[in-house]
């Protein structure tokens, strides 16, 4: 991703469920954001700590040229991590400095239909995608989210059916994966979008679609971790990169 440093001021913050933050951003710095086509564009927002900073990756949830902000959505959970109680505390007239945007996805107006699956901190980016298909698009989006309480109104092609699941006390993914692998199976090319919790996406689902579905890298290029349960961003970093040099690695005959 372009690795240009911007400084952007809070302007305001929207709780738009119990557990997800909306911060608007802007100031003399949003001149200098430069935004992309991608509906998964993303930033890595720096965040103040002692002795440096620390980057926290982010999908940018809207772009807004004419009023010069832009909106970061923060999954919370009380004080854990950095990124959401930061997002909890902001006040207008606090800057933060993010490097990016980056992005590789939009989806297609070529593909017979879509599929899109994620939990809460993949809701951004599948949102702006609906957002940007032709209203004649069809598909399936599948969100796994804690309870009823995180649902949230999504604008969407009226042919793109939208399955919320509530995982409750099961692991974050599990559900997801097991739900998208018993859904029904459309003929056509199929775009695929998945993000979520490592291990249920890159294990599971990822397997799912490149084997058995056998999608081809042109039509499922998006499918990743977004975070790994029980890794902080550096050690899912490391985490990924291990997996990586696994599955580089040829089977043995």
């Amino acid at each position: 991703m372009a690795r240009t440093r911007t400084t952007l001021t809070v302007l305001r913050t929207e709780r738009l469920t119990p557990h997800l933050i909306r911060v608007w951003f802007g100031g003399p710095g949003f001149a200098d954001y430069q935004t992309n086509e991608f509906t998964d564009q993303y930033v890595k927002f720096l965040f103040p700590r002692e002795g440096g900073e620390v980057m926290r990756t982010y999908t940018i949830r809207k772009v807004d040229a004419e009023k010069g902000e832009l909106a970061a959505d923060f999954v919370t959970h009380g004080d854990e991590g950095i990124a959401g109680p930061w997002a909890a505390a902001a006040q207008p007239g606090e800057t933060l400095s993010l490097l990016g945007p980056g992005g590789a996805y939009a989806p297609r107006a070529d593909a017979d239909w879509h599929l899109l699956a994620g939990d809460e901190s993949a809701i951004p980016a599948i949102a702006s995608a609906l957002e940007a298909m032709a209203p004649t698009a069809v598909g399936r989006v599948f969100l796994e989210v804690s309870g009823p309480e995180d649902k949230l109104p999504l604008d969407k092609p009226e042919g793109v059916e939208l399955t919320w699941l509530e995982r409750g006390d099961r692991a974050p993914g599990e559900l997801l994966a097991a739900t998208v692998r018993n859904a029904p199976w459309d003929s056509g090319n199929v775009q695929v979008f998945m993000h979520g919790e490592a291990h249920a996406i890159m294990h599971d689902l990822r397997r799912y679609i490149r084997r058995e579905r056998t999608v081809s890298a042109e039509w499922a290029q998006s499918i990743s971790g977004y975070w790994r349960r029980g890794h902080t961003e550096e050690g899912f970093r490391v985490w990924k990169q291990e997996l990586a040099e696994a599955e580089s690695v040829p089977n043995p005959a």
